[in-house]
């Protein structure tokens, strides 16, 4: 939620910074990649937090906050690349896809053995 709210802030900034009022969504690059930024990584967060409940409840707490922690830290660096250059938002997309999906192997093998013990 810290995180979001950080997001949140930097959108702020970059539309007073840019002097665009609510509701508009376009005029500075700037401020379009911060907002671009913030709405995807809002987009993706309830996958995010459901498939580390389902992970930590069903596989394990550890191994699942360890996955949590790389996937907040991708996000952040993926949201200060985006800012910056579109360019920059590439390598930390891709890695916390790749999280993502290590999130949904850890949930499955969880629900699988949990519903399919003897």
């Amino acid at each position: 939620v810290l995180f979001l709210a950080y997001f949140a802030m930097q959108v702020i900034y970059a539309r007073r910074k840019h002097k665009i009022s609510p509701p508009e969504t376009t005029g500075h690059p700037e401020f379009e990649r911060t907002f671009r930024a913030q709405a995807n990584c809002s987009e993706y967060f309830p996958i995010f937090i459901s498939l580390l409940w389902v992970a930590g409840i069903f596989f394990h707490q550890g191994v699942t906050a360890v996955c949590g922690l790389l996937y907040l830290y991708t996000r952040l660096r993926y949201f200060q690349g985006y800012a910056v250059a579109a360019q920059g938002r590439l390598g930390p997309l891709y890695a916390s896809a790749w999280l993502l999906w290590v999130l949904v192997g850890l949930a499955l093998a969880g629900l699988l053995a949990h519903f399919l013990r003897p």
